[in-house]
């Protein structure tokens, strides 16, 4: 595996290398990582992973400075996964002036996450951007576990007529239920317990669903009553329609639950299709 930090070296070593699949990432790889890597090679010729802790995505109040950095073990991963070239520039590479142009979300960018992360997708959005141009994939993949994030990044590429395929990889999960996160490291060892509880209320929301229940609004709060009870502090619990995150206009429709809570100090969120 070749690595690079600089812009030009990259583009350098990616010159006649057939059709690339991207893999952005911000690091502290774990098992829902490496499986996107190990997809992305039935996509083109030549695997590329990125690893960049983007400052732009994160809130003033967040984990930007104690986010996981774990460079060395993750270069081990992705070595042993195929990627045939990282890109894993500093912020100097990156951003050498400041970002003054970035890529402003519509209205979703708003909703769900994003009434709690203000700016998140604006920061997200500008970075994919930077770094498509940058290497200038055939295709890329993200996981279904950042469901809003997969949209923002699917529709943009669209609107803005990017040729570049978006392919969405399924959640990795643990035995228990639990998606796996680079966050998950920060829960102590009775958080960890508790957390499968928030797949096991989405799961049940999708069987009441599919069982007949139509009433929506009762199924998010009821949801979001036992989580609280449970000691967690909830930001959303909601059932969206997959094509647009629009409030569902009935429960015939292809649907997905998402749900962001706090266990302790640690923010974790969910998805489950139905």
């Amino acid at each position: 595996m070749h690595i690079h930090s600089a812009i030009a070296d990259l583009r350098s070593a990616l010159k006649n290398r057939g059709r690339i699949v991207f893999v952005p990432t911000m690091g502290n790889l774990h098992a829902g990582h490496i499986s996107l890597m190990e997809q992305a090679r039935a996509h083109g010729d030549t695997v590329v992973a990125s690893i960049f802790v983007n400052r732009l995505q994160f809130g003033p109040n967040e984990d930007f400075d104690k986010y996981p950095r774990t460079f060395a073990d993750d270069c081990a991963k992705l070595a042993a996964a195929g990627v045939d070239v990282l890109f894993a520039p500093t912020e100097a590479d990156l951003y050498p002036e400041p970002q003054e142009y970035v890529v402003e979300p519509p209205a979703i960018q708003n909703v769900l996450d994003g009434e709690f992360r203000p700016g998140h997708f604006r920061g997200v959005a500008t970075v994919v951007t930077k770094l498509f141009n940058i290497v200038r994939p055939d295709a890329a993949l993200f996981g279904k576990k950042d469901y809003q994030q997969l949209m923002v990044i699917r529709n943009m590429t669209r609107q803005l007529a990017m040729p570049i395929a978006i392919v969405g990889g399924e959640t990795v999960r643990a035995a228990d239920g639990l998606a796996l996160s680079s966050r998950n490291g920060y829960l102590s060892e009775t958080e960890r317990a508790e957390a499968p509880r928030l797949y096991r209320l989405l799961n049940e929301i999708r069987d009441a669903i599919r069982q007949g229940e139509a009433d929506t609004l009762k199924l998010e709060e009821k949801a979001i009553a036992e989580l609280n009870a449970a000691g967690w502090k909830t930001d959303y619990v909601a059932i969206r329609q997959q094509a647009d995150l629009a409030m569902p206009k009935g429960v015939n429709a292809p649907l997905v639950v998402l749900a962001a809570s706090r266990l302790g100090t640690t923010r974790l969120i969910d998805n489950i299709e139905i």
